[in-house]
């Protein structure tokens, strides 16, 4: 790998070199380099762009890498990754595309991942979305369009983080889940743009199981002319528990909306929503600067905090 994919390696998933234990490393649309254990396969889809990863019953403190890079401009990338967890599992599973696109063309990378996550069984998902170069330097766009499909068997606990926070010009982010009696499902967004790009967020939460619960939270900041959209949906179709929470700081010439949904199909389901909309308060300002900080630094200080 040459110095410009390991830099989209350490921003999308932590690591400068091959990582331990099971990981599939795929590089401009093809696979680039990959490991296996004795409790993890990772096996190449036979009818498709994409890879299936099986993780037996009982597995526990590994970690799955899965990264996708793109340093090529014109490149239109397409998978599909399924993920079976078995029973009994507690894992991790980081993901993420990183882009560096210097030309003129678009580059763009959609991923469909489906999980299906065993009974009593934890996952830890983190994705983390990055690009650089694209319209501001050479013309050519940055384009990611991650889909999610979430399966929750009875007494399972997933908890995804998705982070953008730079570089990505247009992307449209779509997690739909299913959840089984006693599953939880947690969701923590941090979302940043910038310039004239483009972001959707739409989450759709089924609570089918008794004793199922969500919580959706999502923190993003919108820059420049940047345009953000945030649609959630939490559908109670049982006893169960959803909240759902939108909090934004939108700057300059920016623009957010916000749409939380909630559906209660049972009269056990207790579900509540939030949002909130608004610009850097003036005394967080002023007491920064008054500590040596230029405005624009407060402004980075503040941003900073509120996305970590």
């Amino acid at each position: 790998m040459d110095l410009i994919q390991k830099n989209l390696l350490e921003n999308i998933a932590g690591i400068s070199a091959i990582p331990e234990g099971a990981f599939n490393i795929r590089a401009n649309g093809a696979l680039a380099s990959r490991n296996t254990t004795e409790n993890i396969d990772i096996v190449t889809k036979s009818n498709q762009s994409g890879i299936d990863i099986f993780i037996k019953d009982g597995t526990k403190g590994e970690k799955v890498h899965i990264p996708v890079i793109i340093s090529e401009t014109g490149l239109d990338d397409l998978v599909y990754n399924d993920f079976h967890i078995g029973e009994d599992c507690d894992v991790t599973i980081i993901a993420g595309c990183g882009i560096h696109n210097c030309g003129s063309e678009k580059s763009s990378h959609d991923g469909i991942h489906s999980f299906f996550v065993g009974k009593n069984s934890k996952l830890k998902y983190i994705e983390k979305h990055y690009g650089e170069g694209g319209k501001e330097e050479a013309g050519g766009e940055n384009v990611m369009n991650p889909t999610t499909i979430i399966n929750l068997s009875e007494g399972s606990y997933m908890e995804m983080e998705t982070t953008q926070i730079k570089g990505i010009d247009s992307t449209n982010r779509i997690t739909k889940a299913k959840l089984q009696k006693d599953s939880t499902l947690i969701i923590h967004e941090k979302l940043m743009t910038h310039g004239n790009q483009y972001a959707r967020t739409e989450f759709t939460v089924d609570l089918d199981g008794e004793d199922s619960s969500t919580n959706v939270v999502s923190r993003s900041v919108a820059k420049d002319t940047s345009n953000q959209i945030f649609i959630s949906k939490i559908n109670g179709n049982n006893k169960c528990a959803g909240h759902t929470e939108c909090d934004a700081i939108i700057m300059d010439n920016a623009s957010v909306s916000a749409v939380p949904e909630i559906m209660a199909n049972s009269t056990d389901a207790s579900l509540i929503h939030e949002a909130a909309i608004g610009k850097i308060a003036g005394e967080q300002l002023i007491k920064l600067m008054t500590l040596g900080l230029t405005e624009e630094e407060a402004e980075e200080q503040i941003v900073n905090g509120f996305l970590n």
